[in-house]
Formats: C-alpha cells, sequence, structure tokens
C-alpha cells in the first residue's frame, strides 16, 4: 500500500502565530519540531495499517522545514522549492490514499492562522465557482489525479472546511481556534496518539469516485493588489473578471501548476510578509 502524506504547518499542534511557523520566528524551531512529531504520528498510523511505501511532501513556506532526520525512518521525504504541484509535489494515480496533517482554513475564515496560500495577498479564490482554500483545491487535484484524501489534521475550522468538501474523510481536530492567532489547545501527546489512532483506522480507503482528470474547471483568484492582477493577464488563458480578480480553465492538476506560477509571479511583486 503506497501513501502519501502532504504537511503544512499552521495546522500543526501547539503552533498558533507566526512566530511557530516562520523561520526566524523565535519559537520556529520548536515549531518545525512539533510539525514533525505530527507527520510520525500519522506515518506510524500508515504503518499499521500495512503500508509498505510512505512518501511525505514538506508543503510549508519554503518546503524545508522538517528535518529529515526527525522523520520516520519508514518514509522519504520530498523537500525544498520550486514544485511544480506544490502541496501535492510527488503525488500520483499509483498512491493509494492522501493524508493532509497540518492543514488550515481558507481566508475569511477564522480559523488559527487562516489564509489562502499567501496571506493577505490572495483575498478570496474559487474553484467552479465555489469558495476554495488550500485544502479545497488540494482536495480536488488528488481526486483529479485519482487519489482519495483519507485523513486530514488541523484545528476545529480546517476539519469543518474538509468535511464540507468530503464528508467522507477522517478529520482529527489538534486545537480549536479561539482567533486567527489564539487557540485551546489538546494536549500533544493525546492529539498526536488520536492521529496515528485515525490514520490506522482509516487505511486502506476503498475506491471512490473521482473527477476526471480531463474535466475542465475554472479557478478564480481575487487579489489584494491591482497591479498582480494585471500582470497575471500577460500569461496565455488568463482572462480578467475585475481589475483585481483573474480566472483560467483548464483541468485541475493543470490550473494547480498554473496557480504556482501567478503565486511566483504576485511574490516577485509584492514581497509582503504573510500575516499583518
Amino acid at each position: 500500500m503506497r501513501i502519501y502524506i502532504s504537511v503544512d504547518m499552521e495546522g500543526v499542534t501547539g503552533l498558533v502565530d507566526a512566530d511557530d511557523v516562520q523561520p526566524g520566528g523565535r519559537d520556529y524551531e520548536r515549531g518545525r519540531l512539533m510539525m514533525a512529531e505530527d507527520v510520525n504520528a500519522a506515518v506510524r498510523g500508515a504503518v499499521a495499517a500495512g503500508a509498505t511505501d510512505i512518501t511525505v511532501n514538506d508543503a510549508h513556506g519554503p518546503m524545508r522545514n522538517l528535518l529529515p532526520e526527525s522523520l520516520h525512518p519508514a518514509a522519504r521525504l520530498i523537500r525544498g522549492k520550486p514544485k511544480q504541484l506544490l502541496m501535492l509535489e510527488g503525488l500520483t494515480a499509483e498512491h493509494d490514499a492522501a493524508v493532509f496533517v497540518g492543514y488550515h482554513a481558507r481566508a475569511g475564515v477564522l480559523g488559527v492562522l487562516s489564509h489562502s496560500f499567501m496571506g493577505h495577498e490572495i483575498e478570496d479564490m474559487w474553484l467552479d465557482g465555489r469558495p476554495v482554500g488550500e485544502i479545497g483545491l488540494a482536495h480536488a487535484t488528488a481526486a483529479a489525479i485519482g487519489v482519495p484524501v483519507a485523513a486530514l489534521t488541523g484545528d476545529d475550522r480546517a476539519c469543518a472546511e474538509m468535511a464540507e468538501w468530503d464528508a467522507s474523510v477522517t478529520t482529527v481536530a489538534v486545537k480549536y481556534a479561539r482567533d486567527r492567532f489564539t487557540a485551546d489547545l489538546r494536549p500533544a501527546e493525546e492529539a498526536r496518539a488520536d492521529i496515528e489512532k485515525a490514520v490506522a483506522a482509516v487505511l486502506p480507503v476503498p475506491p471512490r469516485a473521482s473527477a476526471a482528470a480531463q474535466d475542465q474547471s475554472t479557478l478564480t483568484v481575487r487579489w489584494q493588489s491591482a497591479s498582480v492582477a494585471s500582470t497575471l493577464l500577460g500569461i496565455p488563458g488568463v482572462t480578467s473578471a475585475d481589475t483585481r480578480t483573474v480566472q483560467a480553465r483548464g483541468t485541475v492538476p493543470g490550473l494547480y501548476r498554473l496557480f504556482g506560477v501567478w503565486m511566483r509571479v504576485a511574490a516577485s511583486l509584492t514581497n509582503q510578509a504573510p500575516y499583518c
């Protein structure tokens, strides 16, 4: 059984602030170790369920947060950037299931460290007219590739967002949002024990109906900056909905890759800190 684990950082046990998740932050070094412990709990669960091949993708920020020596020896690590498939780099139809660890709610939701990919630079996103963030776009991309998402961990708002997209996905809330930088934390050992148990219990995942990779969808992004939107119109296939909103049509995996290009363009124009 081949399992793929995508790990973000904002939804990790115990973390609540930018200083916990950004390189150079006063608690970042502790945060990256907490990140590894949540991932390792998921890996242990996958091993207990019979997984023989486990890939972990470091999907947060610089994508160099996980220390290779801190990772469970049963897993291989994809580390660094750029990545053409972003938070799902390395995911293929040969994987039997995906697990999302440390995920967070989308922009506009009052969840812990909530945002959509680029902090305040992205105000809103829609996939086929439906509000979407990192959870929904990753889930839709995995489905189009043909891989079911088995489990997700994060705060309670991230879990609720996942349930809205696919109620069959098992979720583990490791903390409960009180505000964007405040949470009611579960004891770390308790939360990790639940991650391990949940992953072990949900695998293997029965085959599910998935969107055909060739189906066409529309991705729409509203930026904080009109300059970003204007510049992106220079990319073939990108159209304008208004002065700050662009959209494109294609397969979901193709749109996910294209969106990565949009973010690189936006970063070159704005260079803003993600939490403000």
